[in-house]
């Protein structure tokens, strides 16, 4: 895995930074993939929050997280709770 810069730990963990994705009850399709990818090319770190419900333990919910940065070829770099934070280099 690769190593997280300071300064997009500091840009991810702002209280200002906020969420351009959400991750609604349709779940994963195509469409937020190809909304996350075309967010991640423009700026460098986005900030995704999946409803509450879609996903119920915490571990599953890991798990989906990590799958969306595989899949658009992102680092996860947080998540809490609900919210996940993209960046790619």
């Amino acid at each position: 895995m690769s190593k997280v810069p300071d300064s997009i730990r500091r840009m991810a963990h702002d209280r200002n930074f906020k969420v351009t994705l959400r991750i609604g009850r349709s779940g994963l399709t195509d469409a937020m993939f190809e909304e996350l990818d075309a967010q991640l090319r423009s700026r460098k770190v986005v900030k995704v929050k999946m409803n509450k419900g879609l996903v119920e333990e915490r571990s599953e919910r890991q798990t989906v997280f990590e799958e969306i940065a595989t899949r658009v070829n992102a680092i996860l770099v947080d998540a809490r709770g609900n919210v996940a934070i993209y960046w790619r280099s």
